[in-house]
């Protein structure tokens, strides 16, 4: 255990994929799915154990958009700023959570790591806009009201844990 990563789980997936340099995106997912983020930690241990260098890991970190070098709440809203979803207003929806959160675009996680609210160019979902995803589930027709009404429904939820 090292500053919250235990290395046991680390080894579980390395094993899992065969601790092959070739497979370091999918590693790196599983870590990512485990911690909700990729810990500074974890890179000069996985260098030794897939015998490439950090540096090269770390690239492939941070070239992806949807790995995170930092912790991520237990809720991950995206908020979709794509043609469609600006168009049927999906800033506001964007503003009235930041509100709701106490966040803004240079704080995305809340304090208790419940939530982090982000921006993405687009969800794929242009039909359903404006649109949000939670943990990559989908939200249609989003509004402002809806949007508190989700987070407080998620805050029950989170909470309840």
């Amino acid at each position: 255990m090292n500053n919250g990563v235990d290395f046991a789980v680390i080894d579980r997936i390395l094993d899992r994929h065969g601790a092959q340099a070739s497979n370091v995106i999918a590693i790196l997912q599983d870590i990512q799915g485990e911690y909700r983020y990729l810990p500074r930690e974890i890179f000069p241990y996985l260098a030794r154990k897939l015998q490439m260098s950090a540096a090269k890991i770390y690239s492939v970190a941070t070239f992806y958009e949807n790995f995170s070098l930092e912790p991520k709440g237990k809720y991950v809203i995206k908020i979709c700023d794509g043609t469609a979803c600006h168009v049927r207003k999906s800033i506001p929806i964007l503003e009235k959570m930041r509100e709701t959160l106490g966040l803004s675009s240079q704080k995305i996680t809340t304090d208790d790591m419940l939530f982090t609210v982000e921006t993405v160019s687009c969800l794929g979902a242009c039909g359903l806009a404006p649109a949000c995803t939670v943990n990559d589930k989908v939200y249609p027709s989003m509004t402002p009201e809806k949007a508190v009404e989700l987070l407080d429904e998620l805050k029950k939820e989170g909470t309840a844990c």
